[in-house]
C-alpha cells in the first residue's frame, strides 16, 4: 500500500513514522519549510491512502492541492480535531448544505470526493517540539469508520494496517458518534485553556469554570440527541475521566504558545452552527465561541 501523510506535524508524523517503521507500506509525506528540510536531512503519484493531518484552518488550501494524489480508489483519512467538513452530510435535521464554519462555500467537499473519505478519531497526545520531530506523550488509539455508518472491506483493511503499525484500532460502525463524543469532551477544555493559559487540571479545579464547561457540554449533548449522536455520560462523568490525565496542555493551548492559528471553528463554531440549524439555543457555547474568537483576533491567531 502507498500511503501519503499530508501534514507532517505531531499527529501526521506520529502516524506516518509508525506506518513506515512497522509495516510494508510505502510511506511518503507532503511538507514545507523547516519540516521539509528536516525530513530531507533525517528521513522519515497516486496513493492508496492519504492521511490529512493539518490544522483545520489550512484544510481548504490543502484540498486544492490533493488532486494529484487521488486515484479513483484512494482512501482519504482526515486525522484532525473537531467536526470534519463531511459531518453534516446525510443528517436530515440540518440539511445537506456544507457547514460554513468548517467548509465555506463547500470548497473542500468539492475537491475531496465524499465516497473516498473514511472518518477518523485520534485518541493520542503528541507534540512537535521542532520540525520533523514528534514526541508521543500518551495514548495510541485510532477509531476509523465509514462516514455514513456501517462496516466495509476498506475499513477493515485499513484497520489491520494501522494495527500492524502499533495503534490501538477500532473499526467503528458509527464513527460520526465517536467524533461527536470526543468533541463533547474537548470542545470546552481546548478554548478555556487557550484563553487562560492554564493546564487542564487547573481548569477542573476552578468551580466556576467547571460549571461553565458542564453547562456548555449539556448544550452539546442536546444537539447530539437531535443528530443521532446521543451521549450517555453526564458532563461530570466526563470531567472525572479528563482529571485522570493530570496536568496537560491541550492542543489549542500549544498552538497559542507557538503563535499558530487556533482550530476554533471545528471545535466550537461548527457546534454552534449545527445548533442554529436545529433551532436550539446555546448561550454557553455562544459565550465560549465569542470569548475565544476575540482572544484569537486580538493575538493574531484567528481571522478578523
Amino acid at each position: 500500500m502507498k500511503v501519503c501523510i499530508y501534514g507532517a506535524g505531531a499527529i501526521g508524523g506520529f502516524i506516518g513514522a509508525r506506518l513506515a517503521a512497522n509495516t510494508t507500506a510505502q510511506v511518503s509525506a507532503v511538507a514545507r519549510g523547516a519540516t521539509l528540510q528536516s525530513l530531507r536531512e533525517h528521513g522519515w503519484r497516486l496513493q492508496d491512502l492519504v492521511v490529512i493531518a493539518v490544522k483545520g484552518p489550512a484544510l481548504a488550501a490543502v484540498a486544492d492541492q490533493l488532486a494529484p494524489l487521488l486515484g479513483p480508489h484512494t482512501v482519504v483519512l482526515p486525522a484532525m480535531n473537531g467536526v470534519p467538513w463531511w459531518f453534516g452530510r446525510g443528517i436530515a435535521a440540518i440539511g445537506d448544505a456544507p457547514l460554513e464554519s468548517v467548509d465555506p462555500g463547500g470548497r473542500i467537499a468539492a475537491k475531496i470526493p465524499h465516497e473516498q473519505v473514511l472518518g477518523c478519531v485520534v485518541h493520542a497526545a503528541t507534540t512537535s517540539p521542532e520540525p520533523g520531530l514528534v514526541e508521543h506523550r500518551m495514548g495510541q488509539g485510532l477509531i476509523i469508520g465509514e462516514p455514513g455508518g456501517g462496516e466495509s472491506a476498506r475499513g477493515r483493511e485499513l484497520g489491520a494496517l494501522l494495527a500492524q503499525a502499533g495503534f490501538d484500532v477500532t473499526v467503528s460502525a458509527s464513527v460520526r458518534q465517536d467524533i461527536w463524543y470526543k468533541l463533547w469532551g474537548n470542545m470546552t477544555m481546548n478554548p478555556v485553556t487557550a484563553i487562560t493559559g492554564a493546564t487542564v487540571d487547573r481548569v477542573l479545579d476552578d468551580p466556576l469554570l467547571l460549571t461553565f464547561c458542564a453547562n456548555a457540554m449539556r448544550e452539546a449533548s442536546a444537539i447530539g440527541e437531535r443528530i443521532g449522536c446521543a451521549i450517555a455520560q453526564t458532563p461530570e462523568d466526563r470531567q472525572q475521566v479528563t482529571r485522570k490525565l493530570g496536568a496537560f496542555k491541550t492542543s489549542m493551548l500549544q498552538d497559542v504558545e507557538a503563535g499558530r492559528g487556533i482550530e476554533l471553528d471545528a471545535l466550537v463554531g461548527a457546534v454552534r452552527e449545527i445548533a442554529q440549524r436545529l433551532g436550539l439555543a446555546t448561550p454557553n457555547i455562544d459565550a465560549l465561541l465569542g470569548m475565544t474568537r476575540l482572544f484569537g483576533r486580538v493575538h493574531g491567531l484567528y481571522p478578523e
